[in-house]
């Protein structure tokens, strides 16, 4: 699967809650085997995001204001090597505009910055795969350029099978090397410099992926990563953020197939935790329904709720202005992606098989982000409801 580096740039909440999903390509390799791909795949994806906030404050109301769109475009491809080998090569280009909140998300009229931000990214990675009987070897480079961050990763992983095959172990690691410039038009006077930021992050990745039978696949992931370097958002004021953050991260997968109907169901759940305090949980749901004449419909939902980093500020009277820190206030920050909030995603993907080597497909994803939904209780009141949709178009072909 591809590891292209999340957006950096003034978007809310495209880089995390929407890209993850929406550009992910037809897996690869199987959840749970080692067996070396007979065949290699091209698929070409077209996404197109857009997002907007509702006024539902006593300041807003009534107003609607759209933020965020995104167009991309990104290129996969899997090739065979030798019987023993696979190269993937991954490419994406997106443009972003429009613009996000200087301080809290209500603030519509005046607390705008970047109006009409342009940011142009290019990001790609490439993994070659080594395979043995029972286990291979993935190592990856990754790089993502963008007007104001520049992004490159390495990672390697490895797997190994049990005799039967039924138990999968994996262990997998990464370093981030970001490089952030602080001199452009829309960065904050007052954190303006010449010279660039860096950012680095390690992480590592523990998973196990067991067959229960011929119809379920259960699979456990703990990931935990290490970040240093300059986290604070320059496009929003006041923001002083910690120059470190560790994350942990727990995940469960488990795969039915229905053999009655033919229909399968993935399930998930994810739980991560960090130095800034966010707790988050992540309820992930699809039934993948093959239907006759190679057409199949797939509906999806997720829930997604998170607690209030330690150091964000909420709203205070009027959501259109800055609130002060507190007094002795080492961090702070009022931007709503660090408040307490839940969200829901619905969405429905219907493809089609064209051939025996032909598949296309089309997907609609409707997100709705509130401040009451948190599963904490503690949601920002003067938060505006977030919204955004996506759509987007694959076409794929195997040889």
């Amino acid at each position: 699967m591809m590891n292209i580096p999340a957006l950096k740039t003034k978007s809310t909440l495209f880089c995390t809650a929407i890209i993850g999903v929406t550009l992910a390509f037809p897996a690869i390799r199987p959840v749970y085997g080692d067996t070396p791909p007979e065949n290699g795949i091209v698929s070409l994806k077209y996404l197109n995001y857009r997002d907007w906030q509702t006024g539902d404050t006593a300041l807003t109301a009534g107003m609607s204001r759209e933020r965020i769109g995104v167009q991309a475009l990104s290129l996969m491809s899997m090739v065979p090597v030798a019987g023993e080998w696979s190269l993937n090569v991954s490419l994406l280009d997106d443009t972003v505009t429009g613009a996000s909140p200087a301080y809290h998300s209500a603030g519509f009229p005046s607390a705008v910055s970047g109006a009409s931000a342009l940011d142009h990214r290019h990001a790609g990675d490439v993994e070659l795969t080594r395979y043995f009987s029972r286990g291979s070897v993935t190592g990856g480079l990754s790089y993502s350029k963008e007007n104001d961050y520049i992004s490159r990763g390495i990672s390697l992983q490895g797997s190994w099978s049990t005799e039967d095959r039924n138990t999968t172990c994996t262990i997998g690691a990464s370093v981030n090397d970001d490089s952030i410039d602080l001199s452009g038009d829309n960065v904050i006077a007052s954190k303006k410099q010449k010279d660039p930021e860096k950012k680095m992050v390690y992480a590592g990745l523990f998973g196990l992926t067991k067959v229960l039978a011929k119809t379920d696949i259960m699979q456990f992931n703990f990931g935990y990563s290490i970040g240093n370097g300059y986290y604070t958002d320059p496009f929003k004021d006041p923001d002083i953020r910690p120059r470190g953050r560790n994350s942990a991260t727990f995940m469960t997968r488990w795969n039915h197939h229905f053999e009655s109907t033919d229909g399968t169901m993935h399930l998930s759940y994810r739980y991560y935790q960090d130095t800034w305090g966010v707790r988050a949980h992540t309820l992930g749901a699809e039934y993948v329904q093959p239907l006759p004449k190679g057409w199949a419909l797939t509906p999806q939902v997720r829930f997604y709720s998170q607690s209030e980093a330690d150091f964000y500020i909420a709203t205070g009277s009027d959501p259109s202005k800055p609130v002060p820190p507190p007094a002795g206030a080492v961090y702070y920050s009022e931007d709503q992606r660090l408040s307490a909030f839940g969200a829901v995603a619905l969405g429905l993907k219907l493809s089609k098989q064209l051939s025996a080597h032909w598949l296309v497909d089309v997907k609609y994803e409707r997100y709705e982000q509130r401040g009451e939904w948190s599963l904490s209780g503690k949601g920002d009141p003067g938060v505006a409801s977030f919204n955004a949709r996506d759509v987007q178009i694959g076409v794929s072909r195997t040889f």
